[in-house]
């Protein structure tokens, strides 16, 4: 496997990534909480730009896969910044962006603050604001006392592990929601959602596109496909999506 290339942030964090050369508009992939660039999404993508000639980047938040930093120092500030800091040193003009569950609101973040020039955004399952609806809303008393006097709790995960959630997180979180304000996106939007999916409810993906302002906007529903919508048929919808952002479809 190839070595990742690594970038040093102006925030000071490390971080590693996978840049494809090729025409423009480039495909960023952002990912998901506690997941990396190697998954199956992000390494369908790299094949699917290299055999169009698609400038590509794929990377990790820090604390995340291959890049430096203890996990549970991250924050979706944090993460970010780490988004913003990747793209501008290692890409050329207008990307489409496609974030991938909490990815999906570090892409809506960015765009909010136009801390990047973009030309399309693609969501997978996009999970904004899931640190306080998600987490938060689901602690109990004893669980948020917990997370407030010692910093951390632990929350079962399908995916291996327990997440640790820490009280910086939650905090972060609240100061970078995008479901609670003005949401415009002017350029052309795919939001993406499986109806069995159970970290991510496909009313999330209802009330994003209800919230988000735009003239081209569309969200697509598939019938059974879970979070990692990583099927064939799925996989392939993403790569339509995009193309359909690009203009080319």
């Amino acid at each position: 496997m190839e070595a990742p290339s690594y970038l040093d942030t102006p925030q000071g964090r490390r971080l590693a990534y996978h840049r494809t050369e090729g025409k423009g508009p480039g495909v960023v992939f952002l990912g998901g909480f506690m997941s990396d660039m190697s998954g199956t999404k992000a390494t369908h993508l790299e094949a699917w730009a290299k055999a169009r000639g698609q400038a590509f980047l794929r990377f990790d938040y820090s604390g995340h896969g291959c890049s430096d930093g203890a996990f549970t120092e991250g924050t979706i500030g944090k993460w970010a910044e780490d988004a913003a800091a990747v793209i501008t040193a290692v890409t050329e003009g207008p990307q489409v962006l496609v974030g991938s569950s909490m990815g999906g609101w570090i892409s809506l973040l960015l765009l909010r603050r136009q801390a990047v020039e973009c030309c399309g955004l693609v969501t997978i399952a996009a999970a904004p604001d899931f640190t306080e609806d998600g987490f938060w809303d689901s602690f109990s008393n004893a669980a948020r006392e917990e997370l407030m006097s010692h910093g951390v709790v632990h929350v079962p995960s399908d995916y291996g592990s327990p997440y640790p959630i820490t009280r910086g997180l939650i905090e972060d979180g609240r100061r970078n929601l995008v479901l609670r304000e003005q949401l415009v996106l002017p350029m052309p939007v795919r939001f993406l959602q499986g109806t069995a999916d159970r970290d991510v409810d496909q009313s999330r993906a209802t009330m994003l596109l209800n919230h988000a302002q735009g003239e081209d906007i569309r969200l697509t529903l598939v019938k059974g496909a879970d979070h990692s919508f990583s099927t064939p048929e799925c996989l392939a919808l993403v790569d339509r999506s995009i193309c359909e952002v690009l203009g080319d479809a």
